[in-house]
């Protein structure tokens, strides 16, 4: 006979509720978590992409820098004289293009073109606007052709700068730009005027002496300089160099527009650039007095609307 102590007691065994139970509360974050994850992810493979895209700009830029010269590396790099009789002032070598013996575009014994008729200058404006074109700024430049020459405006848009901002370092583009146009101004007679401009962006402590936008202008002017001589582009073809900070904007009514922040290249006529040579020489010392065709004064207020109708008006 058995005890009461003996008898198997049964177990009992609780169960939760089920698959669906648990889904119902604890699955749903699962979901938006695996969510979140993918657009974290996809966030951070488009920096990596962005960021990889502006290094390989950067290197780009550097790279044409140095190439040029206005980088220390493989370029030419400055030499002072040693002669006894010889300048302090450093002096960069400009790389010379085409093979040494041979004729060339930029050599002193090639036939030249001179532009001097608005027929002529209107050629030339073609010829550079075909240039900007497979360079893919056509957007970036704008020709205006004046009683003095050509007017040529290389100016920022709000896609694409032509240097660097807040610096004289040309971008990728437009130094292969000025380098195209070398060979071409290789070929004429003209001689032409480099203008910088900038827009109202000031520096800071420029009251001071500090570096200001009157120094960007004329140091972005001469690295154009530089890259057009790079280009082939003979030294004598430079008259002058200006940098004229933000005293000379297209857009006043917009101080900080892009297209204020250029590079003017004015193809002088024969007769102009006489007279501008005349202008800054001493008195009497080029023994010619200024060609009927040569004009120191500027026009008049309608001739100067009619041009300021030739620019566009947007970028």
């Amino acid at each position: 006979m058995s005890k009461p102590n003996d008898k198997h007691e049964s177990t009992i065994v609780k169960r939760g509720g089920g698959k669906h139970q648990h889904d119902e509360h604890g699955g749903a974050w699962k979901v938006a978590f695996a969510d979140f994850c993918l657009a974290l992810m996809a966030l951070f493979l488009v920096l990596w992409l962005i960021a990889a895209r502006e290094q390989q700009n950067l290197k780009a830029i550097v790279r044409d820098a140095t190439d040029s010269g206005m980088l220390e590396g493989q370029g030419q790099k400055p030499a002072i004289a040693t002669e006894p009789s010889g300048s302090l002032i450093e002096r960069f070598e400009v790389p010379r293009t085409g093979n040494a013996g041979t004729s060339n575009p930029g050599s002193p014994s090639a036939p030249r073109t001179a532009y001097e008729t608005p027929a002529d200058l209107a050629a030339l404006s073609k010829a550079l606007t075909e240039l900007s074109e497979s360079a893919g700024l056509a957007s970036n430049l704008s020709t205006v052709v004046t009683p003095y020459g050509l007017r040529v405006m290389l100016h920022d848009t709000d896609k694409q700068g032509m240097f660097m901002r807040g610096s004289a370092l040309p971008t990728g583009r437009f130094a292969r730009l000025l380098q195209k146009m070398g060979p071409l101004f290789a070929q004429m007679r003209n001689q032409m005027l480099i203008i910088g401009h900038t827009d109202s962006s000031r520096y800071a402590g420029v009251d001071k002496g500090g570096y200001s936008n009157w120094a960007l202008s004329t140091d972005r002017a001469l690295a154009a300089r530089a890259q057009l001589l790079t280009g082939g582009m003979q030294s004598s073809t430079v008259l002058q160099v200006v940098g004229m900070a933000d005293r000379g904007p297209l857009h006043p009514e917009a101080p900080l527009d892009g297209m204020n922040r250029r590079i003017e290249l004015l193809i002088l006529t024969s007769a102009q650039s006489r007279a501008v040579a005349n202008m800054f020489g001493a008195p009497g010392s080029h023994g010619t007095a200024l060609g009927s065709g040569a004009s120191v004064t500027m026009p008049d207020a309608a001739d100067l609307e009619q041009l300021r109708g030739q620019l566009p008006t947007s970028p």
